[in-house]
């Protein structure tokens, strides 16, 4: 992944030779938009995305946002 550019978010397996540096601050984001996509599919509009339009499939994410 780092090849490609990208950055390593996950900490490795505490029994790992070779431990990755990983950032807590950017871990903590990442987990935080984890929850979010799994309270926002409980959702049935949201997880099934009824609205094929764009426009409408916005509202209904910000609909389901502010309930949660």
């Amino acid at each position: 992944m780092e090849e490609r550019g990208g950055i390593v978010v996950i900490p490795s397996r505490i029994t790992t030779k070779h431990p990755r540096k990983t950032d807590c601050h950017t871990y903590k984001e990442r987990h935080l938009v984890e929850n979010l996509f799994l309270k926002l599919k409980n959702n049935r509009r949201f997880a099934t995305r009824y609205e094929k339009k764009a426009l409408y499939f916005h509202a209904v994410v910000c609909l389901a946002c502010i309930l949660i």
